[in-house]
């Protein structure tokens, strides 16, 4: 067969067995124009929700209750930069992520948080396409972390669960909660379908996926230590029951998928369930919800310009 003639060049196109689809070559292929376009779509997505979020703050409500103890400040922003610190560290393993890096898994966190669950991931694999030097794609390492990382919080939150639900049912805290821990904890059912089908969704290594796993359990724990101790700042009297469902209740909700503004959504379920019954605890909740979204509209707005001048320095 002559190498110019139809059958050789029809072999070439298709040399036999399955086509597999690799996101990475994709992307590699046509990333010029739908990458650009996505990763503005996201960055200005974002903007226009954090301008929503914002209209709807009440800052003399916020500025009230302010705790003025520097360590409750020190916990807030510990707290608020776990989850990009903590991704920094993985992919810092993975990548040799630059310091750079930091800036893109902020914004990634905060689309994540106020736009859409997962928007972050698709920002964050256009920016690592186009600023990092690979040999292979990284959809298989952002896919791999983020898939982790669920599966830590839903794992984690089902053990929590378990160790609240005394509390719930006996109505210790004079509190009934059941239906709506029950609603929440449905969602959790969804994620053991991953450990079940582990071996054909990740693509790292074992040992990578142990020290992934391990980094999202530890910022797991830390996240609600911290949040544990910025309720006590504000609120010493409250009984340790209340703090244990108030958390639970916050990672239930937390594992909602594809709800933007969750801590914001924790602040109206929790007002909801505790109704008049603890009027302190539900304003130091809108306190707590206003002031994440402040941090949100002042990281996004840091993350936005660093994009534009970024990008206006590589013309």
């Amino acid at each position: 067969m002559a190498p110019d003639s139809p059958e050789a060049k029809d072999s070439a196109k298709d040399p036999g067995g399955p086509v597999q689809f690799d996101p990475g070559a994709f992307v590699e292929n046509r990333p010029s124009r739908l990458a650009e376009l996505a990763s503005a779509g996201l960055t200005i997505a974002t903007i226009v929700m954090i301008a929503n979020a914002a209209g709807r703050l009440s800052p003399a409500q916020i500025w009230a209750m302010l705790p003025s103890s520097p360590l409750f400040w020190l916990a807030f922003v510990a707290y608020y930069l776990a989850n990009p610190a903590s991704e920094w560290v993985i992919f810092r393993r993975l990548w040799n992520l630059p310091a750079e890096g930091f800036v893109a898994l902020l914004r990634k966190y905060v689309i994540n948080e106020i736009v859409l669950d997962y928007l972050g991931e698709a920002k964050f694999y256009a920016w690592a396409r186009s600023r990092l030097s690979m040999t292979t794609s990284p959809f298989g390492a952002v896919k791999d972390v983020a898939i982790l990382s669920a599966m830590a919080s839903n794992v984690l939150t089902l053990l929590l669960l378990l160790g609240v639900w005394p509390l719930v049912t006996s109505n210790a805290v004079g509190l009934d909660l059941r239906s709506i821990f029950l609603s929440l904890g449905v969602v959790l059912a969804s994620s053991f379908a991953v450990l079940i089908f582990r071996g054909k969704l990740f693509s790292l290594p074992w040992i990578e996926l142990r020290f992934i796993l391990f980094v999202h359990v530890l910022r797991i724990i830390g996240a609600q230590a911290l949040t544990a101790l910025m309720w006590h700042l504000v609120l010493p009297d409250i009984g340790l029951g209340s703090w244990m469902i108030l958390a639970t209740l916050r990672l239930l909700v937390a594992r909602l998928p594809f709800v933007p503004s969750k801590d914001l959504l924790f602040s109206v379920v929790a007002l909801y369930a505790l109704g008049s019954s603890q009027p302190a605890l539900t304003g130091m909740l809108a306190m707590m919800a206003g002031l994440i979204t402040v941090a949100h509209i002042v990281v996004g707005i840091y993350c936005a310009i660093s994009e534009v001048v970024t990008i206006r320095r590589a013309k």
